[in-house]
């Protein structure tokens, strides 16, 4: 074996064999898999493996039969049976043929680790495997890698998120519809900044009544009221010393209690309920908001002088409908999610499915695709998403064939020209406004009804408005409304 110890995997499900090769590499071991029994055979040194994870039931030479072939070979390796079906017969059968261990899957890393242990030069610890685990974990859960998209949107305001994250700014705001994954946002930017060691707390300003919230951020002193039994410490106070404290739908935050935000955020310290002494204040600030705060600012909702404050980095987290084929990219890795959580196969979807998903325009965003994913999943019958168990607004009824497009080019339209004539870039532009009004502001929607491709329409667009292709949605957005 040399040096190290080669770890191999045959198992037909991608999820399953992929997830399981990003764990043991984690913890530094050399890994090969195979979707197949007849590519791990062909790969020309399977007597390189000290360890051979198999799947019971593959396609063509199945589990049991490969452990024959094997062991015809005199190739005998230590092999560790994996199954989604627990039959008593097979586990016997296996075990008889000399493997080491059968494992049901879902197993645990324990397990896991437990099993192959004995073949590896220096075997991973208990301590080891929890502390590697829990820094693979976190670093799985809030790197900026971990949002996933490739439309140009998403991706300049990552560009500018990690730029904040690698600064010293006291305090962002996140703007955005609900479900557009404001709360990532903020855990990427804390765990991708020097503040990553220190706490990171997070309330939601919709979620707790007024009267509790002044309490659960700035704390309070023994007696401060009837049940203040004693001193308790509050939200700022255990980010306090570099941690980032996230307020989400900080709107909803009572108007005194912006006045109190404010004088933290310009004097660094606060008071807690019923206190008298100051206590220093030294961590991150991250506000979230679905509405527009400037808004909610001529409104006399929020106070002018805290926006100004908090808004120091404003970050615009973009709504799916801006994002195009970001759609498809997510709905796929819903799917992964669920096929691992559920033990299904689903394997993607139907051209149906995917032109209803480019269509639709998301007012729920992410959280809304994902529910409809999961929906979808537990409804279906086959291994493919059909149209069939998706919600009617994604897919409404038209009265046309499935895959018959209509648009405005199929019709017979005719426009008058006005007596002192008009310029076509003028007829264009009413255009386009108003296939993204009927489209509710979504490009993909709009260009279809126009006839055009996603980026044929983005290009028209940026040509009226004279603008490079770095045109942002804000300003692609002024064209629809003049």
């Amino acid at each position: 074996m040399g040096d190290y110890a080669l770890i191999s995997i045959v198992d037909d499900d991608q999820s399953i064999r992929k997830a399981t090769k990003r764990l043991i590499e984690s913890v530094g071991l050399v890994v090969e898999d195979f979707a197949s029994a007849e590519d791990f055979l062909s790969s020309g040194h399977p007597q390189d493996s000290a360890c051979l994870i198999l799947d019971v039931k593959l396609p063509g030479i199945g589990g049991l039969e490969l452990q024959s072939l094997l062991q015809a070979s005199d190739l005998r390796l230590p092999i560790i049976f994996i199954t989604a079906h627990s039959d008593a017969h097979i586990r016997i059968k296996a075990l008889k043929g000399g493997a080491i261990d059968f494992l049901q899957k879902p197993f645990t890393e324990n397990a896991l680790f437990k099993a192959i242990n004995p073949f590896v030069a220096m075997p991973v610890t208990s301590e080891q495997l929890e502390g590697q685990l829990l820094q693979k974990e976190k670093s799985k859960s809030f790197t900026f890698e971990q949002i996933i998209g490739e439309s140009p949107v998403l991706q300049e305001m990552l560009r500018l998120a990690r730029k904040v994250a690698e600064s010293e700014v006291s305090s962002v705001l996140l703007q955005g519809e609900s479900g557009t994954g404001k709360d990532l946002v903020a855990k990427a930017i804390h765990h991708a900044s020097k503040r990553a060691d220190r706490p990171f707390i997070a309330i939601n300003c919709a979620a707790l009544p007024s009267n509790l919230i002044e309490s659960e951020l700035f704390g309070y002193e023994k007696g401060a009221f009837t049940d203040a039994k004693s001193r308790k410490a509050g939200l700022l106070e255990q980010a306090n010393g570099g941690g980032t404290i996230f307020l989400d739908e900080i709107s909803e935050l009572d108007i005194n209690l912006q006045a109190k935000l404010l004088r933290v955020l310009e004097e660094g310290s606060f008071r807690r309920v019923g206190g008298l002494k100051d206590v220093p204040f030294y961590a991150r600030i991250v506000a979230a908001s679905n509405r527009d705060l400037k808004h909610e600012c001529e409104a006399r909702h929020f106070r002018l002088d805290l926006y100004y404050r908090l808004a120091v980095i404003q970050l615009d987290i973009p709504s799916l409908s801006e994002r195009g084929d970001d759609v498809l990219l997510l709905a796929q890795h819903f799917v992964d999610l669920n096929n691992i959580n559920r033990r299904q196969k689903i394997k993607g979807f139907t051209p149906e499915a995917i032109r209803a998903f480019r269509l639709y325009g998301w007012p729920g965003n992410v959280r809304e695709l994902r529910n409809v994913i999961e929906r979808a999943m537990i409804l279906e019958d086959g291994d493919i998403i059909s149209t069939r168990y998706l919600p009617r607004d994604i897919v409404p009824d038209t009265g046309s064939s499935p895959g018959h497009r209509v648009n405005v080019i199929d019709a017979d339209a005719t426009i008058s020209l006005p007596r002192q004539g008009i310029s076509l870039d003028q007829v264009e532009k009413s255009l386009l406004k108003q296939a993204l009004a009927q489209a509710g502001g979504n490009q993909t929607r709009a260009a279809d009804l126009l006839g055009l491709t996603r980026d044929q329409f983005r290009y028209r667009l940026k040509k009226l408005r004279g603008t490079t292709p770095g045109t942002t949605t804000s300003q692609q957005r002024a064209v629809a409304h003049g």
